[in-house]
């Protein structure tokens, strides 16, 4: 390659026909040889005549300018010319690009690729050989190892089928396949690093090491980004009435600012807090007060306007505020500091769960998660069947002993207890404070380690019975039971044998004392809590984008108590873990997050001595100009072309204005070209439509809507749908469609002439017409006056006799096998065409139904669903999707499903 400042010849020996230029000046200028005279007396009579047509005697000095110009053109655009080609790694040798595909990579993952892309592309020019060593370990599970070295083209491929991993690069791994590489192949080696710049954890110095062992194998380019906040979301402080999402970030020297996102299950953005961070800081706070319906509703939270696993915090049942009853038996005195039967319990629980105060009775008339009785007997009557009914329907009930409940048990305990209480020199007493024995396998606690602080000093004992080790979830050093517990029904009922005060032991003053109710309130909600050492399946795991996707056949299950403590890897990715075959939305699920367990980023150290060191994006990339000034020299080749025929009369003068004209548009031909691929893009592919209704709201959700059907089409079917169109009827041509989606506006107009007759134009050649009132979700009052409007726009069309959708219609059996057809909002009527109108060969050319379905398929630039799915949720958005895929199924293929759904008939008529 030969460079002359910011441009590049990949083949300049081309350029040597350059000087040949002045020869073709010469040859094109050349007069005609001198005519030879000859005496003929008889040409004198044609002497006076008037020429009709002269022969210049030289060409004329522009056309031969033109002509050298396309020559000039031509040389230059053979010789490959390169704007600002990027430089293939320096030195000579096989290429080596290293890259980070590890989280921090994701932000600006598109400028990597393209500056790995950029070097590869002058190792295509070069004719290197090229390898790639991607420095993140393999979701397979494989070690780090760099590919055999390979043409540049064959590593353009493996390049665009990278993409960054949801944990951080092990440059200690890339070391050693740094050396097998080096020592399967040794010799001078050229190598790009496209770094994330940051240093990892306690593997820094191993990034350092890497960089130098790069250097001392050949040049070394590094390629990193401009300064940027490289920032981390860790799980959010949940508190009493809000959560405390932090974010940490590099230090910046100017203050920048970051916004964290609330989501729900189905992808809606719910709540924001906006972080300030001023020059210099590494973290910042914001609060996030929601109620706590809404709050227990939000499953993600979302770092803008950063992308990926780093930046994604999935919130399990751990993030949930459960609400729960405490009720002592005299609630004038249950508060009082130290000795209060409620002091300790509310100061335990305050900080993750609602609590609420007051009788059993009051309390079970709200939605309750667990209610706890300190020390209070429950009396025969209502409130003891209210009790019993709530803890056989799911409830659970947690009871603390006492005198109380000594001296008077009831029905509703776990075991049979002993008459009176077992206290240190007492009738049944031990010689010394009893310590608590280690958990045991299968309890709710399992996992906790007792403090040996933590002492017994009086407690209530149970009847030795045959379930009673079984029911027991937690001991004393000498077996006796000090937690037992029993399933009710649906619900529990379990009893700490001691009070909830400090009065019989120091269990409420200890740390365990926390995290024990703080296991029961989460075994309410569910199995969290409980599963001990049951191992939990990956079910949903994050991408390097922070995008949820199915589990890699590499990822392993996580034991249910060491969730908490797992670091992110190939063998447990971050994403959700449970158990199959559970509900998508039960709240069972526990998260792994990426950024739990990662420390606050870092600058990586400077590059090793003699690196050469590349902005990504800082410098625009390299543009090949031969294409551009081969196509420049054939507009002048044929201006050349309808000149010379002009010239030699071979086109009249009329064509030959026309002709001149044409030479000077040609040079402006390119922005005709693009507005013709436009205006003719609906017939190059298959596509939906909607109908501008003139609401900007209405028409970008109807496009976002048929973005998302597209998209799903596309991966569930073997169609191919390209971007939906906005369409006019009357203005534009209709007959590219085959699917027009047409949301109806209260204020509708009734259509016009031109209007209608394209419509009906449509309809009649085998077009659907999709009309959606968007009013289903509760009668008229959620699009006020569209039922009107749906007569006044149907007037004028040809809109045959209407039915609901039949259980066997070919809508419902086109892809999916369907029994509602849901959009936004489910329930309601959707109208087809009747059976026995045979028009059209009985597909239906208008469905009318007011579900709302394009806010219901709306996919934003994020890949989220804006709009929320009433009442189903995301159970209700995939049948939406699936009707939509019917619906696109049955536009392109018409009724072909319906002898597959009629084939009983046929096999009974085909047997006669």
């Amino acid at each position: 390659m030969w460079q002359l400042g910011p441009l590049a010849f990949a083949a300049p020996w081309l350029l040597l026909a350059l000087p040949a230029l002045p020869l073709l000046w010469w040859l094109l200028r050349v007069s005609p040889p001198a005519p030879r005279t000859q005496s003929f007396p008889a040409i004198r009579l044609l002497r006076d005549l008037p020429p009709t047509e002269e022969t210049p005697h030289r060409t004329p000095w522009w056309l031969l300018l033109l002509r050298l110009a396309a020559a000039a053109l031509l040389v230059l655009g053979l010789a490959r010319p390169v704007w600002q080609p990027q430089a293939g790694g320096g030195g000579d040798g096989p290429l080596l690009v290293a890259i980070d595909d590890g989280w921090a990579a994701a932000p600006d993952w598109p400028a990597r690729a393209a500056a790995a892309a950029g070097a590869l592309d002058a190792a295509t020019r070069e004719g290197r050989r090229v390898a790639l060593l991607a420095t993140a370990p393999p979701a397979n599970g494989e070690a780090v190892a760099a590919t055999a070295l390979m043409p540049a083209e064959e590593a353009r491929a493996r390049l665009a089928a990278l993409r960054p991993r949801p944990w951080a690069p092990d440059h200690a791994a890339a070391i050693t396949a740094l050396a097998a590489f080096r020592a399967a192949h040794p010799g001078p080696l050229a190598t790009l690093w496209v770094t994330d710049g940051l240093e990892h954890g306690a593997e820094g110095e191993a990034a350092a090491r890497f960089g130098a062992a790069l250097a001392e194998a050949g040049p070394l380019t590094l390629a990193r980004a401009a300064a940027q906040p490289l920032r981390i979301l860790p799980p959010p402080r949940a508190e009493a009435d809000r959560l405390v999402a932090r974010v940490l970030q590099a230090p910046m020297t100017a203050p920048t600012e970051a916004t964290v996102l609330a989501r729900t299950g189905d992808g809606r953005a719910i709540a924001s807090a906006t972080l300030a961070f001023p020059a210099g800081a590494t973290s910042a706070e914001a609060a996030l007060d929601l109620p706590i319906e809404i709050r227990n509703q939000v499953v993600r939270l979302d770092l803008e306007p950063e992308a990926g696993a780093a930046g994604t915090v999935l919130l399990d049942e751990r993030f949930r505020r459960r609400p729960v009853g405490l009720s002592a038996a005299v609630e004038t005195s249950a508060d009082a500091p130290l000795t209060g039967d409620l002091f300790y319990l509310d100061r335990a629980l305050g900080p993750y769960a609602e609590i609420r105060r007051g009788t059993p009775e009051a309390l079970l008339a709200r939605r309750l998660a667990v209610l706890v009785l300190a020390d209070r007997e429950v009396p025969e009557g209502r409130e003891r069947e209210a009790l019993t009914r709530w803890v056989e329907e799911g409830g659970t009930l947690v009871r603390f002993a006492g005198p109380r409940l000594a001296e008077r048990p009831d029905p509703l305990l776990p075991v049979a207890l002993r008459a009176g209480e077992r206290q240190l020199g007492g009738a049944l007493s031990w010689d010394r404070p009893q310590t608590l024995a280690p958990f045991p396998e299968g309890s709710p606690f399992a996992g906790l380690v007792p403090p040996a602080e933590v002492t017994i000093e009086r407690q209530v004992l149970a009847e030795p019975s045959p379930r009673l080790t079984e029911r027991s979830w937690a001991r004393l050093s000498d077996g006796t039971p000090l937690v037992t517990a029993v399933a009710r029904g649906k619900g529990r009922i379990v009893l700490f044998h001691v009070t909830a005060n400090a009065e019989w032991s120091s269990l409420p003053l200890s740390g365990l004392f926390v995290d024990m109710l703080r296991r029961l309130v989460a075994l309410s909600a569910g199995v969290q809590g409980a599963e001990g050492e049951a191992p939990l399946a990956p079910l949903e795991i994050l991408d390097g984008f922070g995008r949820l996707g199915p589990a890699p056949p590499a990822a392993a299950p996580i034991p249910a108590n060491r969730v908490e403590e797992t670091v992110a890897s190939p063998r447990h990715p971050p994403g959700w873990y449970g158990t199959a075959g559970q509900p998508e939305e039960a709240t069972w699920r526990r998260a792994l997050n990426l950024s739990a367990h990662l420390p606050p980023p870092r600058p990586a150290a400077a590059p090793p001595q003699g690196a050469r060191v590349e902005t990504i994006g800082g410098v625009p990339g390299e543009r090949d100009l031969g294409p551009w000034l081969l196509a420049l020299a054939l507009l002048l080749l044929v201006a050349d072309l309808l000149v010379s025929l002009v010239q030699r009369g071979l086109v009249g003068v009329q064509w030959s204005r026309r002709a001149r004209v044409a030479a000077l548009l040609m040079f402006a031909l390119a922005a005709p070209a693009g507005a013709q691929q436009a205006d003719g893009a609906a017939a190059i592919a298959t596509r939906l439509g909607y109908i501008v209704t003139g609401d900007t709201q209405v028409d970008e959700v109807s496009r976002l809507g048929l973005l998302g059907l597209s998209d799903f089409v596309n991966r569930r079917t073997a169609a191919a749908l390209a971007e939906p169109h906005p369409v006019v009827p009357g203005r534009d041509d209709l007959s590219f469609y085959p699917l027009l989606y047409w949301p109806v506006l209260a204020e509708a107009a009734q259509p016009d002439a031109a209007t209608a007759a394209a419509l009906n134009g449509f309809m009649r050649n085998g077009g659907i017409i999709l009309l959606d009132t968007r009013d289903e979700g509760s009668g008229d009052g959620m699009n006020p006056g569209a039922r009107a409007a749906l007569r006044r726009v149907t007037r004028d069309l040809a809109v045959p006799p209407l039915a609901p959708v039949p259980e066997d219609h070919v809508l419902k059996r086109a892809f999916y096998l369907l029994q509602d057809l849901p959009g936004r909002y489910a329930g309601g009527q959707v109208w087809v065409a009747r059976d026995q109108d045979r028009a059209n060969d009985s597909v239906s050319p208008v469905i009318i139904g007011g579900h709302d379905w394009a806010a219901a398929w709306a996919m934003d630039a994020r890949g989220q669903n804006p709009y929320a799915t009433i009442p189903g949720g995301a159970r209700q958005r995939i049948l939406a999707y699936r009707f939509g895929v019917n619906l696109v199924m049955y536009a392109l293929t018409g009724n072909y499903k319906g002898d597959q759904v009629h084939v009983p008939a046929i096999l009974e008529r085909l047997g006669n």
